[in-house]
């Protein structure tokens, strides 16, 4: 159950990205052709005004496909081609790459419908033929461009408000003198604690709720005692020593946390405004480390994701709540980054070919995509390493 919970997660934050870029697209007259969660082969499709909706097999995302996201080039269409049918069509072939290469994209679109008959199905036909067409993507003015890109991410960034206000608003997470849970083995656990013990004094002095950590890490190592109210009746606990982990001192207890009132909506926003604050300067901070090689054992990937957000889901409903916008945020986050295939990488190259005034050739695409390609290969790798090593 708490599995499924966390792909459905997981589905409605990639759903809400290519939302974003559907509905911008729409907005500014830019009709796209597909939308798709999940990548092809198609479990389910269904076409509705013109639109291709499906599921697909691969669970590794979802897109929108925007027609003409490169300006089409002379050759494109040949080399799809077996050399045979090549040479059976060289003259119109010929007459469409002289189209493309003086700019003309009327003449151009004429001598594509002219091999349609011959051609049809080619996929490549297809692509070139929404390059061609009026809404094409490289054909629109670099700000209609940015708008349609940006709202991929942007949708995350709000929904992460959204969902982080909910949170606050809902009530906030207060520490309490109950015990939740005693780790087997561990210094509390052999002194006799229990779960439901509720902690009143540690080391003889009165604590507390949130002062009960500091109090057990300030005995660095000396035997002392936790007098605790087991059914009504004070029960003391020890003498124990605490453990020097990764220099704080614990027994090996966890405290309950209870849902304290709930805040104002302005509050609320201002509380989620603060958060989303903090886990972008973390994200940014953690982007800086990877370019030193550091911090490599903090990536995680969708499997990661999937299980934390499980576990989330098994505490409570807002625990749930307050990871999917994390995870939200996250993804809006990582998508602006300046690299191809990535969001931020086409809102570069909008900006670029706004200064030069003219669109740059699928080439260029290509190889500023394979630098992405390669670098989200490798946090892909990192992810999954991580992953598995700590399911193991």
């Amino acid at each position: 159950m708490s599995f499924g919970a966390a792909i459905l997660g997981l589905a409605l934050l990639i759903f809400v990205h290519e939302a974003g870029h559907f509905f911008a697209a729409r907005a500014v007259s830019m009709r796209p052709r597909k939308f798709y969660l999940g990548f092809p082969p198609a479990l389910v499709k269904t076409t509705r005004g013109g639109v291709e909706y499906g599921i697909g097999a691969i669970p590794l995302g979802g897109y929108v496909k925007i027609p003409g996201m490169h300006r089409p080039a002379p050759g494109d269409l040949r080399v799809s081609l077996q050399p045979a049918e090549a040479a059976e069509h060289a003259q119109a072939l010929d007459a469409l790459d002289s189209a493309l290469e003086r700019g003309d994209e009327a003449a151009a679109l004429n001598e594509l419908h002219a091999l349609e008959p011959a051609l049809a199905g080619n996929r490549m036909l297809a692509e070139i033929e929404d390059g061609l067409s009026a809404d094409a993507y490289w054909r629109q003015p670099a700000w209609k461009r940015i708008f349609v890109i940006a709202a991929g991410p942007i949708t995350n960034i709000v929904l992460a408000l959204v969902l982080f206000a909910a949170f606050f608003s809902s009530g906030t997470p207060q520490v309490s003198r109950t015990v939740q849970q005693v780790i087997g083995g561990d210094p509390a656990a052999k002194a006799g604690l229990r779960a439901g013990d509720q902690v009143l004094r540690v080391a003889g002095k009165p604590v507390s709720p949130d002062g009960i950590a500091a109090a057990i890490d300030g005995t660095r190592g000396r035997a002392f005692t936790i007098v605790v109210d087991r059914g009504g009746h004070d029960a003391t606990i020890g003498p124990l020593r605490a453990r020097n982990e990764s220099g704080v001192y614990r027994v090996g207890f966890e405290i309950k946390a209870v849902n304290g009132p709930g805040e104002s909506l302005p509050a609320s926003v201002w509380s989620a405004l603060g958060v989303i604050g903090s886990i972008t300067w973390g994200t940014v901070e953690a982007i800086g480390q990877l370019l030193h090689l550091k911090g490599t054992h903090n990536v995680s990937s969708v499997v990661g994701m999937v299980q934390t957000t499980a576990q989330a889901y098994q505490v409570s409903i807002w625990d749930f709540v307050g990871i999917i916008a994390e995870i939200s945020l996250v993804l809006g986050l990582a998508n602006l980054l300046p690299l191809l295939p990535f969001d931020g990488g086409h809102i570069v190259m909008s900006v670029l070919e706004g200064l030069r005034r003219r669109a740059f050739p699928q080439l260029v695409y290509m190889r500023y995509s394979a630098v992405g390609i390669a670098i989200f290969a490798a946090l892909l790798y990192l992810g999954l390493r991580n992953d598995l090593t700590r399911i193991g």
